[in-house]
C-alpha cells in the first residue's frame, strides 16, 4: 500500500475536520441539498464527458493509487542481469521454472521461451505498455475532471442558495443560515476537488510514469536476454533508465 497517499488525504481531512469541531457546531456544516449539488451533480457531469465503462473504470484504476506496490528499477535491474547470466551459461530454458517477480517481465521471458520471434514480442510488448499508458491516462483524466468540475458545482449550489435566501428577504432572521447554506456547496466543491479528485488524478499520472519507465526497462531487458547480450553490457545499458543520483550509488553499491 501507498503510505504517502492514504496519509496525505487522511491527513487532509483530519485537518479539515479539526478545524470545524474546533469552532463548534458541526452539524452546521451537513446539508443535505449542498452535497447533493456538489456531489450528484459532479459525477454527472463527468459521466457526460466519458463512457460508462471508463467512468466506473476510473475508480478502479483509483484503487491502484492506494494499493500500488511499485517495484523499484534497480531491483529489475538486478533481475534482468541475474536471467542474462543464466541465459548466457544455460540457454533459454534454464530459466522456464525460474520464477519473476514482475507479471510482464514474465510475460516477455515466456514468449522468449515459446521461441517467439523478437520483433513478435517487441510488437507485443510494446502494444501492452501503450495501452496501459492510456487506461491509466483516461482514470486520470476523470479524476482531473472531477477536479475541475466540482468547484464549479459548489458555486452554481451557492448560487441557488443566494437567490432562495434573496427570496425571502422580508425575514431578516433566515438571511444568516440562508447564507451559511449557500457557502456550504461553495466549500463542498473546493474540498471534493482539492483534498480528493486532484490529489487523485496527480497520483495516478506519477504511477503511469513509473509503471511506463518500468515496463520500457524491462523490454529492452527481454530484448537483450534474448540476445544474448553479455550481462554486464546489458546493466550499463539499463542503468540509463535510473536518473543521474541513483546511477552513481548503483555503480557504488556494486564496485
Amino acid at each position: 500500500m501507498d503510505i504517502a497517499t492514504l496519509l496525505g488525504l487522511l491527513g487532509a481531512f483530519g485537518i479539515i475536520t479539526g478545524a470545524v469541531l474546533i469552532g463548534g457546531n458541526a452539524l452546521g456544516f451537513i446539508n443535505a441539498p449542498s452535497l447533493l449539488i456538489v456531489i450528484g451533480g459532479t459525477l454527472m457531469v463527468v459521466l457526460s464527458r466519458i463512457t460508462l465503462a471508463q467512468f466506473l473504470g476510473s475508480f478502479k484504476v483509483a484503487v491502484g493509487a492506494f494499493l500500488h506496490k511499485g517495484q523499484s528499477p534497480e531491483d529489475l535491474i538486478h533481475e534482468a542481469v541475474e536471467l542474462a547470466t543464466i541465459v548466457r551459461k544455460d540457454g533459454i530454458l534454464a530459466i522456464e521454472d525460474k520464477p519473476i517477480s514482475h507479471p510482464f517481465f514474465a510475460k516477455g521471458i515466456n514468449m522468449c521461451i515459446d521461441g517467439q520471434d523478437t520483433d513478435v514480442i517487441k510488437h507485443c510488448l510494446s502494444n501492452d505498455i501503450s495501452l496501459t499508458i492510456q487506461h491509466q491516462t483516461t482514470g486520470a483524466n476523470t479524476f482531473t475532471a472531477t477536479g475541475e468540475v466540482a468547484p464549479a458545482m459548489g458555486m452554481i449550489g451557492t448560487l441557488i442558495g443566494l437567490v432562495q435566501m434573496l427570496s425571502t428577504m422580508e425575514d431578516p432572521k433566515t438571511i444568516g443560515p440562508a447564507m451559511a447554506v449557500a457557502l456550504l456547496t461553495t466549500l463542498y466543491g473546493a474540498v471534493v476537488a482539492n483534498a480528493i479528485a486532484i490529489p487523485i488524478a496527480e497520483k495516478l499520472k506519477l504511477r503511469s510514469r513509473e509503471e511506463s519507465l518500468n515496463k520500457k526497462l524491462i523490454l529492452e531487458s527481454i530484448q537483450g536476454i534474448q540476445s544474448g547480450t553479455h550481462p554486464k553490457v546489458l546493466e550499463q545499458l539499463l542503468i540509463n533508465y535510473l536518473p543521474q543520483d541513483k546511477r552513481d550509488a548503483y555503480s557504488t553499491a556494486d564496485a
